[in-house]
């Protein structure tokens, strides 16, 4: 039985013909009759298409790779059209087309579907390898790329394949301008993204990866903390509401520790050991970036511990501090700024970094022994506050002033 047939792959224009990316698609002809779909593959801005040879030109590996994936294809296509005539059958591009595609089409992986299900294995390593924060920020991510596919598409996902340098160039747009984020906060949503993106590449899911041609930045920002007055006027301050009165001192123990919230939070007694010199240290790892920390206690750090040590929820629970959520917190730490009348955004977090800048750098301890309480992976990370010691700077130039001077 003969049949004429033919096998052509070109790129297929859509309504956005301005689009340089195009998707690839196979047309199998019998008999003048027609049948196309998609291969599941585009041609990317910079691979020229040779529209005679239906193939991608050039000599690169991405395009050895790509022409090999269609060659694939037109065998397998030919060897479904050997079956139908070894059978003496009559085949159609349907048939054909069923064929295929049922035998080559394998499950087509989508954005959302691979974020959600990383998150839900994240949520089951919470508290063992990964704080609760990092998992909502992972879940309030998602969302937010949802929201984006939603607003370019109108769809509720997309397709590995279409994640490419414009979808990731055009999300940023979409952050900054829709949902109105500042560049670190667009680009740590971003980098979320990444994470997601190589896990696609390392299973075999994206034939490349769409992050090879964009650079995460991030821009300097102030990082607030208290000066030497602000933390002894803090320490001094009458305050008779409980509640406050709590919440000042669990914050102080971060300013005379460097502890986050989530770290002291799951601070116990077993966490307390004598150190090299004969006094009590914290020994613990950092839930965030799982290292290792050492932290000798300071006098007014032990004075907080000893002041709620027999506390029956203290006794009871093994724990070293009171437990409240980071939310009421730093609720209740703006009630404190305005009864300090401190003209400052206080939050938690100031408090790490006034450890780090007013109680240790600025005292003249080593950045090397700072970065290693904070529990710092790298120096470089550490060095961000060293960059907006200004005051020290000036005391220290004071002093090779005066040097000088005496020297003359």
């Amino acid at each position: 039985m003969s049949q004429n047939f033919k096998v052509l792959f070109f790129l297929k224009k859509g309504k956005r013909s301005n689009v340089k990316s195009l998707p690839i698609y196979v047309r199998i002809t019998i008999d003048g009759k027609r049948s196309e779909w998609s291969v599941q593959r585009n041609c990317e801005p910079g691979i020229r298409w040779n529209q005679t040879i239906g193939r991608v030109t050039g000599t690169k590996e991405e395009v050895k790779i790509l022409n090999g994936y269609l060659d694939a294809i037109k065998a397998n296509i030919f060897s479904v059209q050997r079956e139908f005539a070894l059978r003496n059958e009559s085949v159609t591009t349907e048939k054909v087309k069923a064929k295929i595609l049922h035998k080559t089409v394998e499950k087509q992986h989508k954005l959302i579907e691979v974020y959600k299900d990383h998150n839900a294995q994240f949520q089951k390593l919470v508290n063992l390898e990964y704080s609760i924060g990092t998992f909502k920020k992972y879940k309030s991510a998602v969302k937010s790329l949802e929201n984006f596919i939603l607003w370019k598409s109108n769809k509720n996902d997309v397709l590995l394949s279409e994640v490419n340098h414009k979808f990731i160039t055009d999300y940023e747009f979409y952050l900054k301008s829709e949902q109105k984020l500042q560049h670190n906060s667009a680009m740590g949503n971003i980098k979320k993204l990444k994470k997601i993106v190589r896990i696609c590449v390392a299973n075999g899911w994206l034939d490349k990866d769409p992050f090879s041609s964009f650079k995460i930045t991030t821009k300097e920002t102030h990082r607030n903390f208290l000066l030497k007055d602000e933390v002894a006027f803090l320490l001094n301050k009458k305050i008779t509401v409980q509640r406050l009165d709590l919440v000042r001192d669990i914050f102080l123990f971060s300013c005379y520790t460097g502890l986050s919230y989530t770290d002291i939070m799951m601070l116990s007694r077993k966490n307390i050991s004598i150190g090299i010199d004969g006094e009590p240290w914290i020994f613990t790892t950092r839930i965030k970036t799982d290292t290792a920390t050492r932290i000798p206690l300071l006098p007014i750090a032990k004075t907080i511990l000893k002041k709620y040590s027999e506390r029956p929820d203290i006794v009871h629970s093994g724990r070293l501090l009171p437990k409240l959520s980071n939310q009421r917190l730093n609720s209740y730490l703006k009630e404190i700024a305005d009864i300090c009348e401190f003209n400052k955004d206080l939050t938690f977090h100031c408090a790490r970094h006034t450890f780090a800048t007013t109680v240790t750098l600025t005292n003249g301890v080593p950045i090397e022994t700072v970065g290693k309480m904070l529990g710092h992976k790298s120096l470089r990370t550490t060095q961000i506050y060293a960059r907006i010691l200004d005051n020290k700077v000036s005391a220290d130039m004071q002093q090779l002033k005066e040097k000088l001077l005496h020297a003359m």
